[in-house]
């Protein structure tokens, strides 16, 4: 299958030309302007569009157990939707079951993803447990499965929190094969105490959830763990950073010489506290972990992605429908963690190339270059050049698209930003050559997603 997208403007991290592209089977097989490219089986008019790499989420929770519930998104509803929103790769955490191994968790999420993805994948892996078989299990993961990231938290004792001690071991760890560690920084033992003293006072309505998280706490976390990385000499990459007290940790280690990385989040750019005031239990919406914060820390974080004091954004996808999130009707911290959004991210995106605060080029950076490169991954994604897997967006700047549950395709039933119109959105997205959204369309298919063996980062 040969197929041409011709007239359109390609954008890398780079560069922004005219240019026409083939794609022959799975690959890009060549990008030229007033080139001869022989017989094509089909023809795509981009003139007036951009060209860009198909985008990459290295944040995601498909079909994941949490809090007495699971995630509403599972691999092929959740991928279906990043289809829709220009996202052609995701990265998914996988998790150390209590008491289990590395390897166990591994084969529990392919099982999870096997046969359904529509898109390609790849996993990170959850460590709860630092012991002799998690470190082993660490350079087999690395080695011969594909899975050269790892997570850790300071954050929910008794259920994903790991002391220092065994955070500095996988670091260790990840010195000698090449892994990277992705930390959830917060205070959790601390963050703890303070809940329990707002629900002695009977505070239970959801905004206590952010009030509870302050953020300094997320500051101090950021900057222990990237300490420990700093003695370890290993990268360390903080995901879902939300606030300025942690950012200027970031900025600070990275001023040191530490190789330290971080990612922000829509949510994080275009909402804040004031959501969780909304009427009645409509906050509970918002309840995640890291929570919003108080307008006016998003002007950080932007600076934070100009700066490349932040190198990506990703989505932290991990949708509850509203009977879950109502779990914790009467008790904040009994609401499931976690929102939707690895279908909105590029159009949230693009809203800060529309408004001046990124360029083009950055966007593509942020979205899909950058993740790639720090993932493992470049080379076969995130990149428009000859060879590279063809992962490829039309994406109309013009198109204006109203984000809403009653029109998204992810499987939760609240959008966090009902109503907001966005301009920009992708007509057609290429998954290894197949077309698979064209014009609101799908015509991918159930398991035409592959699983990714990743390369060691670029950190």
């Amino acid at each position: 299958m040969r197929t041409l997208i011709e007239n359109g403007t390609l954008v890398s991290p780079t560069d922004t030309f005219e240019a026409d592209l083939l794609i022959e089977n799975e690959k890009i097989a060549a990008v030229g302007r007033g080139v001869a490219f022989g017989p094509v089986d089909k023809k795509v008019d981009a003139r007036g569009k951009y060209v860009i790499p198909g985008g990459i989420d290295v944040h995601t929770h498909m079909d994941m157990p949490f809090g007495g519930t699971t995630s509403a998104d599972d691999f092929e509803s959740g991928t279906r939707a990043a289809a829709f929103g220009g996202t052609t790769t995701i990265v998914d955490f996988a998790i150390q079951p209590q008491g289990g191994t590395l390897k166990a968790g591994l084969a529990q999420w392919h099982e999870k993803a096997d046969g359904k993805a529509v898109i390609d994948y790849g996993f990170h892996m959850i460590i709860r447990e630092v012991n002799k078989q998690a470190l082993a299990d660490m350079d087999d993961l690395v080695k011969r499965e594909g899975v050269t990231s790892f997570k850790m938290f300071t954050a929910y004792p008794g259920v994903f929190f790991v002391d220092d001690a065994s955070i500095f071991r996988a670091l260790r760890k990840t010195g000698d094969n090449g892994g990277l560690i992705c930390m959830h920084a917060e205070n959790g033992p601390v963050i703890d105490v303070i809940i329990e003293e707002a629900k002695a006072r009977g505070e239970t309505a959801p905004a206590w959830h952010a009030l509870t998280r302050p953020p300094r706490l997320e500051g101090e976390a950021s900057h222990r763990v990237l300490a420990l990385a700093e003695v370890a000499k290993v990268p360390l990459y903080i995901v879902h950073l939300s606030a300025a007290e942690a950012l200027e940790q970031v900025r600070q280690a990275r001023d040191r010489g530490v190789r330290a990385y971080a990612e922000t989040c829509p949510q994080y750019l275009f909402l804040d506290h004031r959501n969780y005031e909304e009427p009645g239990f409509s906050g509970s919406k918002y309840v995640m972990s890291p929570p919003l914060r108080m307008p006016g820390n998003e002007q950080h974080l932007w600076r934070g992605l100009q700066l490349d004091d932040l190198q990506c954004v990703s989505t932290d996808h991990c949708p509850f429908c509203m009977k879950e999130k109502e779990l914790g009707k009467g008790d904040f911290s009994k609401i499931p963690n976690g929102a939707p959004g690895v279908e909105t991210r590029l159009y949230l995106t693009f809203e800060g190339v529309r408004s001046g605060k990124i360029s083009l080029n950055r966007w593509v950076q942020l979205n899909s270059a950058a993740p790639a490169k720090l993932f493992g991954l470049f080379g076969r994604k995130g990149t428009l050049a000859p060879g590279a897997d063809a992962d490829v967006v039309v994406w109309d700047p013009e198109k204006r698209h109203t984000l809403s549950a009653k029109t998204h395709h992810m499987k939760v039933d609240y959008n966090p930003y009902e109503g907001r119109e966005v301009v920009g959105a992708p007509t057609h997205v290429f998954s290894r050559g197949k077309l698979v959204v064209e014009g609101g369309n799908f015509l991918g298919k159930k398991g035409d997603g592959r699983f990714l063996k990743r390369a060691l980062t670029l950190a």
